[in-house]
């Protein structure tokens, strides 16, 4: 954020399943409170829950991975999030994983513009 570049902040895997989706929907106002200068998105993992999906739409999370889920179910939560203004990916897209070893030295080149 420091950086000043827009950014997409994005989950671990299947966060929602283990951390819940209010978590993650607290965070990312607290983040957008600490840096209102600042734009970015998020998107929050849900695996194949497509329930947890639905609560966080209902949470207020506008990006969600959902994977694997029953073809009826995605379709409705990816109906439910049309009505939110929301999206459902099928997949994260590539990331940097600030978790990794190594990765703070491969921030400056994953930020640079090709």
């Amino acid at each position: 954020m420091a950086v000043g570049l827009p950014v997409t902040l994005g989950s671990a895997p299947g966060a929602a399943l283990y951390a819940g989706a209010g978590w993650w929907c607290a965070l990312m106002r607290q983040m957008r409170d600490a840096h209102p200068d600042r734009v970015f998105n998020d998107i929050l993992d849900c695996g194949d829950a497509p329930g947890r999906a639905a609560e966080a739409l209902r949470r207020g999370a506008r990006t969600l991975v959902l994977a694997d889920a029953p073809p009826a179910m995605a379709d409705a939560v990816g109906r439910l999030a049309v009505a939110y203004g929301a999206r459902v990916l099928p997949a994260m897209p590539p990331a940097l994983d600030l978790a990794q070893h190594g990765s703070a030295r491969r921030l400056v080149a994953w930020l640079a513009p090709e």
